[in-house]
């Protein structure tokens, strides 16, 4: 039997989720040729990083997603948080943002991960130079100029960057000899839409509790999306409540700021765990996304992280090609570590700061709560303080990339503009 011939291309995304094809959206604006290397057929729906879950935007990742030409399709049914309000159970104070006083006209907005991979899906498909591999990766095997991946379908491509985008559990990045630390947080998050007595009048809520955080999040028709933390057994167990049931205990946990929630949908459950890459590169490949970082979701932080990691990668191989034009290297080690310079403090902010909220406020010891209480008024009173969190709810903060800044990818001379500090 004769072997399929070797597929060369400048870029292998392994991984065809949201960020992975954000990437590959993203890098349509260049001249590469890229592949994306997705064992989920391009048009199938079951693709677990396109399911009925919601994503929060930062405002941040909307102009990456109108840069990269994807905003458009998602636009009309995107929510967006004009206000966001901190509170913990059983605790006097809060904490609240609003966008009217950060000057924005939101805060960020919600999206189903469904309506985005759609979107992204048709901006991928227009993109000339993009081929997709319906292939899992087996193996990567570096080379001088190209690394070599296997897949699980026989065929080989030999890329001059290989970008690992395939989840926390990524081969690639095994593959690559990068390890990955795991925190497991012993927590499940419990997923579902709900009704609400009163209307959420775009407000996302995180109210901390005991058994840990419970996000409330607006989306369309008036509806909320909840994402509530419990241990393992309370999470099977709130699975397999009665829908009645399940309202009061989520009632009794989250209060009434919404009044009474009325009606609850389809309720899914899946585990907890900092995941974190010990490196963020190998030779000729970068690690990006849940690959890089998985993330609690408390915050909703984790698909912003990645986007920012797609915003950078992009505009470094952008800038390689406009520096060095028909001899531009996407995979030179120059090139890995501007990257991985670049993103490394706001990776390292992103994860200290969710790390410390669910680990914080998850500590019972009553002075610890009473500290939380005074912090919370203190920060709903102190203005530098909000407008700093804000900045980094927004993922406006730290030096950001063009796309994020809301600027092209591309500039028309050589680019001598470094990031810059919002």
């Amino acid at each position: 039997m004769n072997r399929p011939a070797m597929l060369r291309c400048d870029v292998a995304i392994a991984g065809g989720g949201m960020v992975g094809l954000s990437l590959a959206a993203a890098l349509a604006e260049l001249p590469l040729d890229v592949v994306v290397v997705e064992p989920v057929a391009a048009e199938a729906d079951e693709q677990p990083s396109f399911d009925s879950r919601t994503t929060a935007l930062a405002a941040g990742s909307r102009r990456v997603l109108e840069g990269v030409g994807a905003w458009a399709g998602i636009a009309v049914q995107a929510t967006p948080i004009r206000k966001i309000h901190v509170s913990e159970r059983g605790v006097f104070g809060f904490a609240r943002l609003t966008a009217a006083e950060q000057g924005v006209t939101a805060l960020g907005y919600t999206i189903e991960n469904r309506l985005l991979g759609q979107a992204l899906r048709r901006r991928c498909g227009t993109a000339a130079r993009l081929v997709h591999c319906p292939a899992g990766v087996q193996d990567v095997v570096p080379g001088e100029d190209t690394a070599r991946l296997v897949t699980d379908q026989g065929q080989q491509i030999a890329a001059r960057l290989v970008v690992a985008a395939d989840g926390a559990r990524s081969r690639v990045r095994s593959a690559c000899g990068i390890e990955a630390t795991v925190s497991d947080y012993d927590q499940h998050a419990v997923v579902a839409h709900v009704e609400t007595e009163r209307f959420h009048e775009y407000t996302a809520y995180e109210r901390f509790t005991p058994s840990g955080p419970i996000a409330v999040l607006p989306i369309t028709e008036g509806r909320c999306a909840i994402v509530w933390t419990l241990g393992p057994e309370a999470a099977r167990r709130a699975l397999g409540l009665p829908d009645a049931v399940f309202i009061d205990e989520l009632q009794q946990a989250f209060g009434l700021r919404l009044g009474r929630f009325t009606r609850v949908g389809r309720r899914q459950s899946y585990p907890l765990a900092l995941t974190r890459s010990d490196k963020q590169s190998a030779p000729r490949a970068v690690i990006i996304g849940n690959a890089a970082q998985g993330l609690h979701p408390v915050a909703g932080q984790g698909f912003n992280l990645g986007l920012r990691d797609v915003a950078t990668l992009a505009e470094v191989l952008a800038d390689e090609i406009g520096e060095q034009g028909v001899a531009a290297d996407p995979g030179a080690a120059r090139v890995i570590e501007r990257y991985t310079g670049w993103r490394q403090p706001d990776r390292n902010a992103v994860i200290r700061f969710t790390d410390a909220l669910v680990r914080g406020f998850g500590n019972p010891f009553g002075p610890l709560r009473a500290a939380r209480a005074s912090g919370l008024l203190l920060f709903d009173l102190f203005g530098p303080a909000k407008r700093e969190f804000a900045r980094r709810t927004m993922g406006m903060a730290g030096p950001l990339p063009r796309l994020v800044r809301g600027l092209p990818l591309v500039v028309t001379r050589p680019a001598t503009d470094r990031p810059v500090q919002a």
